[in-house]
Order: C-alpha cells, then structure tokens, then sequence
C-alpha cells in the first residue's frame, strides 16, 4: 500500500537532459531524496540525436576530407571511397546502444535517484503532477525539459516526410540529394558532413548569410569551404511552399525558383515550451518562449530551470554549467554565481568556427569604444604549412582595455578558442595578453598577431 511518504521528495527533477541528470544524480549521492523524471531518453538530444552522433558524423566526413587533400601535400590519392554504413553502426552501436537509455538509468539510480518515465508537470508550488499521479517536493523542483526542432509555417511542410536532427542522425542510408532549411550550425554542420559522404546538397538560409550570429568574415570563408565541398547556398531567402509527391520534395522559394531533393532536413532553430512542464503556475507567461532566472538559475523561490529553456545559450555546456550552479544553491553552498559575458560556441564544420562573447557588430551596438584585430590564418605559419584558411579576429572594449569577444576559424578552430575564453572570462587586459610568449608554429600563435592589430582596424 502506498504512502504519502512515497510521493514525497526532497528534490524533484523534470527533464533528464545533461544538466538535469547531473543534478539528479549528484544531489542523490549527498544524501538527497530526488525522484527525477522524463518521458524521453536519460541524457537527452545531446548523446542521443545531437553531440555525440553528429560529431561522430563530423569526424568521418572530416577524415574523408583529409585523405582528399593528400594531392599536393604527400602524394596522390587514385580513389577515396565513402561508406556510410560504418558511420551508422558506430552511432548506433557506440553512441546510442541503439537509442536504449538503460546504461544511463542505472547510472542514476546507482546513485541513489528514483527515476520515473513519464511527463512531469508543476502545479504549484513544491507540487508535481506525473501522469495524473501527484508528488511533493520539500526543497524545491528543478527544470530541465529541453527542446524540440523548430518547424516553420511554410505551406505544404507539415504534410510531407520532412527529416529534423532524428532522423538524419539514425538514417541507415544516406540520399542522393538533401535540401537543408536552416543555415546555422546545424544545418550548416550535418550539410557538410552530407556532401562529404557524396550527397547533392543546397542550405536555405533566410537571413542574408550563413552563420548569421557570427562574425562575417567567418561567414564568407565557410562560403567559400562549402563551395569547395559542391554544397549550393541559397541566402536571403525564403521556402515559401514544399511538396512531396511520394519519392522527392520540391521546394519553392520566395524568389519563384525551385528546389528538388530526395530528402528535406528542417534546421531552423529549437523552441522551448515552459508551459508545458508547468512553469506558467509559478508566475511564467503562458506564451514565454524561455524561463527567467536568476543569478541562481531560480524561476522563483523553490524553482529552478536550466539549459534550453532559460534563453541562456542552447548548448551542453550551458546546461552543465547551470546544472553546477543550482547543485550549490540546493544544497546552501557559496560559489559564484551565473555570468554568460564569456559564452564560448563551437560550429563543428571544416574548418571549425568558434567564438566566444561578444562579435563586433554586438560590440559596437552595446560599447562606446570598440577596436578590432584580424589575421587571417594563412598568414600564420602553421597555417601556411597546413594549407588552411581561417581566421582568427578579437573584439576589444578599448577603454578598458580588454578583449570582449574572439573568433577563431580554423582546423580544431574550436581548440584554438580555449586561450581566448579565458582572456574573455578572466578579464586579462590585452596588454598582458601581449606581452605572453606564443608557441611557434602553432595556430594559437595567431592570436598575438590579431592583437597586434587592434587599433589599425575599424
């Protein structure tokens, strides 16, 4: 017979993403009560459909591309020979054990953690409804419900077999041809991979560029990369209509031309829902589209939302971060709390985009005195002995002499980035950043020349 005592907790999690699985799962190992809840798989998109998969998808295409370029470098190459079936049964296999989540439900409950399948939402205060069955929490709930893919209003779509990140991720076989809605990272990234492994592919992006949310230049020489690979990019404008006639889509642009692929992958974007999980009973707007919160991560006194759905930055690292900060707070620890001036963002294409704070155009609308550095990676030397194109650019707030936001466009561009976070993060004024000694010949050597630059542009 069932007790109150068994639908009561000291911490209820909704939504075992990464953040929320370590919240769960760490909070049970201090001694905790937690029962942690989600109708979907333990760990979320992320080792599932989204960041393990996908680089997994990135790092073959990658190698394709090297045994490419052994022309003119170490000698000749007669035939590389793509073959998808090796991808698919390493995602499959390695990643997602055929998309089961038992390994991660028992890690969690090895660690003391209750855990329910099932849709939770809040009702008040402390309470929790899973399924028509109602629970108490006497700490708090913690909030980690995610997103789902984005799908435009476009006319005809919704009818149609349209592929989002699932179905690419856990295609067995790849099609001839591929036309991608949405020319971010993820468009952007599983595009690349497509082409690579043979497919015919063209990005519709809607805003002017590719990339939007980065800094130009990086838009343009990922441009001309894709160029290199046959993708076709159609920028600036948008699919008004979409068609399946049974074995191809035709798209329709706003410009009267038309599209046909085999396949459609819709990359738009995320959207998150507080509603759902029940956030518009703690003070959240139904029609929100992110949760406020605080410098604690709380929605509200004993509620407290991380990763997706905070607006923060729709990223892994985002949501662990959080994760760490309500852990602290739960538990009456001191520790800093959240800051997001220094959010570092990796696109994982060839050459590989990352950035960190602010770009200049976001600089420039927020400072009164912003300067500016490029080199461009060729000019460096690793970058000449490699053959590679990129660039490496900072973004400095001049009075107070410090670096706001860096980009780095180059092989394991997102490596490179690492030393320009700190500088970001730790405020290190640029002329220390100057003064240090860089590695030759290394790539990260470009940053001293991108600071010698600043002040000469903008």
């Amino acid at each position: 017979m069932a007790t109150d005592t068994d639908h009561t907790f000291d911490v209820i999690v909704i939504g075992l993403g990464p953040g929320g699985e370590l919240v769960a799962g760490t909070l049970a190992e201090r001694g905790l009560r937690v029962l942690a809840v989600d109708r979907n798989l333990v760990g979320g998109e992320c080792p599932y459909w989204g960041c393990i998969p996908s680089k997994m998808m990135v790092r073959a295409a990658d190698a394709l591309a090297e045994a490419r370029r052994v022309e003119g470098l170490a000698g000749s190459v007669r035939e590389v020979q793509p073959d998808w079936s090796v991808v698919a049964k390493r995602i499959r296999e390695e990643a997602t054990d055929n998309w089961n989540d038992q390994a991660a439900v028992d890690r969690l409950t090895g660690k003391g953690a209750t855990f329910l399948r099932g849709t939770g939402r809040i009702t008040g205060p402390g309470s929790v409804d899973v399924d028509g069955t109602a629970y108490a929490a006497t700490r708090g709930v913690v909030v980690d419900p995610g997103t789902t893919p984005a799908v435009p209003p476009i006319d005809g779509l919704s009818d149609t077999p349209y592929w989002t990140n699932h179905e690419i991720i856990e295609a067995a076989e790849l099609p001839a041809s591929l036309v991608v809605l949405g020319g971010g990272a993820i468009g952007c990234e599983l595009g690349q991979v497509m082409a690579r492994f043979g497919v015919k592919v063209t990005i519709v992006e809607s805003a002017e560029r590719i990339l939007a949310h980065e800094e130009p230049e990086a838009s343009g020489k990922l441009l001309d990369a894709f160029e290199t690979d046959g993708i076709t990019v159609r920028a600036g404008v948008r699919a008004e209509r979409v068609t399946h006639d049974g074995s191809a889509f035709t798209v329709t642009l706003a410009d009267g031309s038309t599209l046909e692929a085999e396949r459609l992958l819709v990359a738009t974007g995320r959207r998150a829902d507080p509603a759902a999980v029940g956030l518009d009973t703690v003070g959240v707007p139904a029609d929100s589209r992110t949760a406020p919160v605080d410098e604690r991560c709380r929605v509200t006194d004993g509620v407290w939302a991380i990763g997706d759905i905070t607006g923060k930055g729709a990223f892994t690292h985002v949501s662990m971060y959080q994760a760490g900060i309500v852990i602290r707070d739960v538990l009456g620890e001191d520790g800093p709390p959240a800051e997001y001036a220094a959010l570092p963002r990796v696109t994982f294409t060839d050459p590989e985009v990352g950035a960190v704070g602010m770009t200049e155009s976001q600089a420039r609308e927020q400072l009164a005195n912003v300067t500016v550095g490029v080199t461009q990676l060729g000019e460096t030397t690793r970058g000449w002995i490699a053959r590679a194109d990129g660039l490496i650019k900072v973004v400095a707030d001049a009075d107070r002499g410090v670096l706001v936001g860096a980009t780095t466009m180059a092989p394991a561009g997102g490596e490179v980035l690492g030393a320009l976070a700190v500088a970001v993060h730790g405020e290190v004024p640029i002329d220390r950043l100057r003064s240090m000694i860089y590695a030759y010949p290394t790539l990260h050597r470009g940053i001293e020349a991108a600071l010698g630059q600043l002040g000469r542009l903008g």
